[in-house]
C-alpha cells in the first residue's frame, strides 16, 4: 500500500512539500489547510479544508485515513494547531515531522526590540514611535486596540478581525513586496516604528531591511516555543530524508 502523508498546510514551504511528494512514485499526499484565506493557490496532491475538532478528532482522522506520517508546515505562530498534532500524532502512533523555515536574525544596524507576544508588543510601543505599521497578520489585533494615542497601517491580504486600533489604515495587499515597495510606503505613511512577528524566509523580509535602512526601531514579536521533545526541521530536503527514515524506505 501506499504511504499516505499528511501535511498540515498554508505556507510557501507546505507547497514545496507537496508539490515533491506528489512528484514520487507510490506516494499519497494530503495537504490540510485551515480555511482562513478564501483563495488559496493550487496544491498537488489531494487538499482538505478545515479544522479537524482539535486531537481527538485529529487523530481519528489519521486512523479512518490509514495516515502513515504527518508533517507539521503551519505558520511558525499556529501554536495550537502544533499542540494538537502533537498530541494527535502520539494518540494514533504515527511520526511527526516539523518544518520550519530559519527565523530572522539581526544584523548590523537593526534596532529590534525582541518580545514575547503580541500583548508586549502593545507594551512596549508608546516608548518607541507614533506612528505604527503592524505586520503581525490580520488576527489577534486586539492587542493593539487600546492604544488610542498611536496611528497604525495595517496591511493584510483578507480583512482584519475587529477590534482594530481606533486610528487604523487597512491596505489590502499581497507579498512578496521588494525593499523599494517597503521603503515607499514607509515613507508615505510617515511610520516610525514596525512590529512584526518572526516568520523567517525571504518573502517579508523586505519590510526589516527597509526599516534598517530608514533607521526604524522594529518590535519583533518571537516565536512560541515547539512542544516538548519535538525539534523542527528547517528545509524540504531534510523532511524528505526524514520522512523516508521514518517510513523506512530507501534514501
Amino acid at each position: 500500500m501506499s504511504p499516505h502523508v499528511l501535511i498540515l498546510g498554508g505556507t510557501t514551504e507546505a507547497r514545496r512539500l507537496a508539490a515533491a511528494l506528489a512528484a514520487r512514485p507510490g506516494f499519497r499526499v494530503t495537504t490540510s489547510l485551515a480555511g482562513r484565506v478564501t483563495r488559496p493557490g493550487a496544491l498537488d496532491g489531494e487538499v482538505r479544508v478545515g479544522g479537524f475538532g482539535g486531537p481527538d478528532g485529529l487523530a481519528a482522522w489519521l486512523r479512518e485515513e490509514s495516515v502513515d506520517a504527518v508533517v507539521d508546515a503551519t505558520h511558525p505562530f499556529a501554536a495550537t494547531i502544533t499542540a494538537n498534532a502533537a498530541t494527535a500524532t502520539a494518540a494514533a502512533r504515527v511520526p511527526l515531522l516539523v518544518l520550519r523555515r530559519p527565523g530572522w536574525e539581526p544584523g548590523p544596524g537593526d534596532q529590534w526590540h525582541p518580545v514575547p507576544s503580541l500583548d508586549a508588543a502593545a507594551a512596549v510601543l508608546p516608548g518607541l514611535g507614533r506612528r505604527v505599521f503592524l505586520t503581525t497578520g490580520r488576527l489577534g489585533l486586539a492587542a493593539f486596540a487600546g492604544l488610542t494615542e498611536l496611528r497604525f497601517v495595517v496591511r493584510s491580504v483578507e480583512p482584519p478581525e475587529p477590534p482594530l486600533p481606533p486610528h487604523t489604515d487597512v491596505l489590502a495587499a499581497r507579498g512578496p513586496f521588494t525593499v523599494a515597495d517597503e521603503t515607499a510606503l514607509l515613507r508615505e505613511h510617515r511610520v516610525d516604528v514596525l512590529v512584526t512577528k518572526d516568520s523567517g524566509g525571504a518573502a517579508t523580509s523586505a519590510k526589516l531591511t527597509a526599516a534598517r535602512d530608514l533607521g526604524l526601531p522594529v518590535v519583533v514579536v518571537r516565536r512560541p516555543p515547539l512542544p516538548e521533545g519535538i525539534t523542527a526541521l528547517s528545509d524540504v530536503p531534510a523532511v524528505l530524508e526524514r520522512l523516508d527514515e521514518a517510513l523506512g524506505r530507501p534514501c
